[in-house]
């Protein structure tokens, strides 16, 4: 088991006027090489439940384990974790400060204790992984695009090698191309390092295209927890905290109402096109 979370609670201004209890009481263990969707409207507790699990945040009460070891505990080396359990936060520009893209995505290796060649070379596998050329390597990170700050940022928690990789709206403000491709690419190191990865987003058709299974937040608390079929069967509840499902949920959820025979828990349009496919040969 790589990370559980156990009957964690965390108080923003706690014992002040502007106290709020954003999470409560969270139960969650996550399983080594997982891909994880993790949903929720705005200020649903989503990033602040993330940020506990690489020590960025220390729970009011409860305890967060990595690989059974208490994260808080005596003797528990932070910089350990932090190099095990990656986070990319939402906006790149929040982890790039380097005079280049190289240098940048070196500082992670470098600060774990790796020569400065051992360094590179883990740094430009990284950069090439995120499909940034070695044309790059040189540029000041801060004249690249939104996607291609993005693809750096990626390859700067990369490069550190961790056992899971958390991604805060990584596509957020990306066209639909620079979003696929990215995504794409966290797939594809997904499946060849068997890493865990932990996906924050907005996007049900993304979390629908590429995850195995759904947390579903709402108010700081867990909603729902599933593969993504069982999750979406909530539709009508998800509607209520402010979600919707995919639209190829209610796309089959139409089609059963009109008399087809079809599965609807499919949630891509993949899924659906081979069901219906299978209920007009049927």
């Amino acid at each position: 088991m790589s990370i559980k979370v156990k009957d964690v609670n965390y108080v923003y201004a706690e014992n002040t006027a502007y106290e709020i209890h954003a999470l409560k009481d969270i139960n969650l263990e996550i399983p080594d090489g997982q891909f994880i969707g993790l949903i929720g409207h705005t200020g649903s507790g989503k990033s602040t439940l993330v940020q506990h699990l690489n020590g960025l945040i220390k729970a009011s009460s409860g305890r967060i384990y990595f690989n059974g070891r208490d994260i808080h505990g005596e003797n528990f080396s932070m910089k350990e974790l932090r190099s095990k359990v990656g986070l990319v936060f939402q906006y790149p520009e929040h982890q790039l400060f380097e005079i280049d893209v190289l240098t940048d995505v070196c500082f992670g290796p470098k600060n774990l204790g790796f020569s400065r060649e051992e360094a590179e070379k883990k740094a430009k596998a990284a950069l090439r992984m995120t499909g940034m050329g070695e044309e790059y390597d040189k540029s000041s990170p801060f004249e690249l695009s939104g996607g291609q700050k993005r693809r750096v940022a990626i390859a700067g928690v990369l490069a550190m090698e961790p056992e899971v990789l958390i991604l805060d709206e990584p596509t957020a403000g990306l066209d639909p191309k620079g979003r696929d491709e990215i995504l794409d690419q966290i797939a594809k190191l997904q499946k060849e390092r068997g890493i865990t990865v932990i996906l924050v987003s907005h996007s049900m058709e993304d979390v629908a295209r590429y995850v195995d299974r759904i947390i579903v937040m709402n108010h700081g608390e867990v909603r729902f927890d599933g593969m993504p079929g069982e999750v979406f069967r909530h539709y009508r509840e998800l509607e209520e905290i402010g979600l919707a499902a995919p639209q190829m949920t209610y796309l089959m959820h139409a089609l059963k109402e009109k008399g087809a025979d079809v599965d609807t828990d499919v949630t891509t349009v993949e899924e659906a096109a081979d069901a219906i496919e299978r209920w007009l040969k049927g």
